[in-house]
């Protein structure tokens, strides 16, 4: 199975492909879409959209996994700009007829990790050592969609995927 984990960000998007497999766990290809705060924002949206079907195409993964939403009500600009952002993920995971999971950020952790209070840098140490990298992945962005992917395929099996 190959599983591809979503890190939605405006400015930086980050992904991560990984394959399931008998043996274990695989890394096949992880980066970043990057946009400038300098574009429009449908012109940001576009670049991640398109750059998501890229990758969706180059790499054919079965399942996609994104973390849930969560906003501070002291930022609702923020919410609302990452809800553009999910949307055309939401849109390009769908057109390309993959089912998307949808995990808290604590439930990543704790799949990951073993606790769902884990810092970022023990998640990092975790994906560096599932995948046997020499180092963490970066920037975080990676770590984390990496880290989402990887959960998934520890997380409960037969639980329905967004629709």
């Amino acid at each position: 199975m190959r599983i591809l984990g979503i890190d939605p960000g405006l400015a930086i998007t980050g992904y991560g492909v990984i394959d399931v497999q008998a043996g274990g766990i695989k890394l096949k290809e992880a980066g970043i879409i990057r946009t400038s705060y300098r574009e429009k924002l449908q012109d940001r949206l576009i670049k991640i959209y398109d750059g998501l079907n890229q990758i969706i195409n180059e790499t054919n993964p079965d399942i996609g996994v994104i973390e849930k939403l969560y906003s501070h009500y002291k930022h609702p600009t923020t919410a609302i700009l990452m809800g553009h952002v999910r949307g055309v993920i939401y849109l390009a995971v769908r057109k390309n007829k993959i089912s998307l999971f949808e995990y808290p950020a604590k439930r990543i952790k704790k799949a990951v990790v073993g606790r769902g209070d884990a810092t970022k840098e023990q998640v990092g140490r975790m994906v560096q050592g599932y995948l046997n990298l020499k180092s963490a992945p970066s920037p975080p962005d990676v770590t984390d969609a990496l880290a989402l992917a990887i959960a998934h395929t520890y997380i409960i099996k037969g639980q329905e995927g967004i629709r």
